[in-house]
């Protein structure tokens, strides 16, 4: 008896696991969206991802199934575009088809669609225009902005002159710098370096961008529903970002108490008064919660990933000292050593300039973009994407587009230099992405390239006692971000 009805539970667990099949294979077809890999029940085509290099994956897919696709995370299916003609014919063509914020498990548990980045609809556009103008208003854009960034590189330079040529690793300082200027707009001040909470701050912003774009973060955004249930170390990021938060909100209520309506002196004093402004309004996005997540999202978009692409940039140079060189000889030669760097230099240093915008497409610091989705049912290239379905406009494939770049999985300065030496712009260096979620920051990003990039070599010599590899210097292509090795350097002063 006892053999019987082990024998009836294995087959009617067999008979559930067949008519589920067949329910999953139904769904597939039926949804007919563009071709792509078989995915499979629960796990979609997570077996496709190869040595967790996601970006990779989805790069190698794209060569395989054309420039658009289908690649099921989990048992969600998400549109892939690749190569500049389509993803710029998603995000601009049919802008507002795909304005939608998309899944992104790893994070969703804290922001839960609250917040400038993650939100969408009508809390998306209220936000983004209170930002946008806030933002001009404490001089992002203008030449306000520009002494700001100058007098963090001045403190950046007198920081690097202290360690007197010691070898050292670079990462915690250089996102000191580069987030003290958005500091500066959002709390009103910039932090000292040897200030403990900053220090640590700028730690869970590291640790979070390598936590999602481990191996493990790359699993739980496919099968949310049972990595959000099991135990290991993606389960550090909703603890990281809960953590940002709690000092996002000490900052909030020391600018609470403190708050003079008529004299706001920064992001948090402004938001606060359209907070009390639109107390009465029930539909308005003005609230402590968005307010908090939005700060969250400023100094992830306004730091660590210009951070990023400066930590590529010194590893790159590292690698290619005749490059350095050639930089050098540009700075003495436009800016000399008797003034600081400014933004009008930019125009009449197109080696610089290529190197910096090389260094950006090189590095490529978020490959698959911000997710999007549908926001409505959308006929795109013959297929039908139904409103709600994710979509992922793949930058990478458009940062490494042969048809715009000669040689996309090498460093080339040449990439952005006509044959006479000029600066050429190319329509597919889209490291900001396009369309309407184009980031808000792409101005003050730019400056602080530049201003950061010619401040440090005017003033410094980069060496190491290693010897870089094509291989160290190339992004890994994993998940969210792409983040450099760790590496050693020294700061040799030029001399005056």
């Amino acid at each position: 008896m006892e053999l019987l009805g082990c024998e009836t539970i294995l087959l009617s667990a067999l008979l559930g696991l067949i008519i589920f099949y067949l329910l999953w294979t139904y769904m597939y077809k039926r949804h007919r969206l563009p071709p792509g890999p078989t995915p499979l029940p629960l796990i979609g085509n997570l077996l496709e991802v190869r040595n967790g290099q996601m970006a990779k994956t989805l790069m190698e897919l794209g060569k395989k199934y054309g420039s658009i696709y289908t690649f099921y995370f989990g048992p969600h299916p998400v549109v892939v575009f690749c190569g500049y003609e389509a993803v710029k014919e998603a995000l601009v063509d049919h802008g507002e088809d795909f304005i939608g914020r998309g899944r992104q498990p790893t994070v969703d548990r804290v922001f839960q669609g609250y917040g400038l980045i993650p939100s969408e609809g009508n809390r998306w556009r209220q936000l983004r225009r209170f930002t946008l103008t806030t933002l001009r208003y404490f001089g992002v854009g203008k030449r306000t902005i520009e002494d700001r960034i100058k007098e963090e590189c001045r403190s950046l330079v007198e920081e690097l002159t202290s360690y007197k040529g010691r070898q050292f690793d670079p990462a915690i300082i250089i996102s000191k710098a580069v987030s003290n200027v958005i500091c500066s707009v959002v709390f009103g001040s910039r932090f000292q370096y040897n200030d403990a909470r900053f220090h640590r701050m700028l730690d869970i912003f590291y640790e979070t961008f390598e936590l999602m774009s481990s191996t493990w973060g790359q699993i739980q955004d496919m099968i949310p529903m049972i990595m959000n249930h099991l135990p290991g170390p993606h389960q550090k990021i909703t603890t990281l970002l809960e953590e940002l938060n709690d000092f996002v909100a000490e900052r909030v209520k020391m600018n609470q108490e403190t708050l003079d309506p008529q004299n706001p002196r920064d992001y948090i004093d402004c938001f606060l008064m359209k907070m009390q402004e639109e107390k009465d309004n029930p539909d308005s996005e003005f609230n402590m919660r968005n307010l908090i997540l939005s700060l969250n999202n400023l100094f992830f978009a306004g730091g660590e990933t210009v951070a990023t692409t400066l930590k590529h940039g010194f590893l790159i140079l590292l690698k290619y000292p005749d490059i350095q060189a050639k930089i050098y000889k540009e700075i003495d030669d436009v800016i000399g050593r008797d003034r600081q760097p400014n933004i009008d230099d930019r125009s009449k240093m197109p080696y610089t300039d290529a190197v910096i915008h090389e260094i950006q497409r090189f590095s490529d610091v978020i490959p698959m973009n911000a997710p999007h989705s549908a926001t409505r049912d959308t006929n795109f290239r013959g297929y039908t994407i139904p409103k709600g379905t994710g979509v992922c406009a793949l930058l990478c494939s458009v940062l490494e587009d042969p048809t715009y770049f000669a040689t996309p999985d090498k460093f080339n300065p040449n990439h952005f230099l006509d044959s006479e030496g000029n600066f050429k712009r190319n329509e597919a260096f889209v490291p900001f992405s396009l369309g309407k979620r184009l980031c808000l920051g792409e101005g003050l990003a730019r400056m602080e390239l530049f201003l950061f990039f010619t401040s440090i070599l005017q003033n410094f010599e980069l060496t190491s006692q290693t010897q870089f590899t094509d291989s160290d210097i190339y992004p890994r292509m994993t998940g969210f971000a792409n983040v450099p090795i760790s590496y050693q350097m020294s700061f040799v002063s030029r001399g005056f």
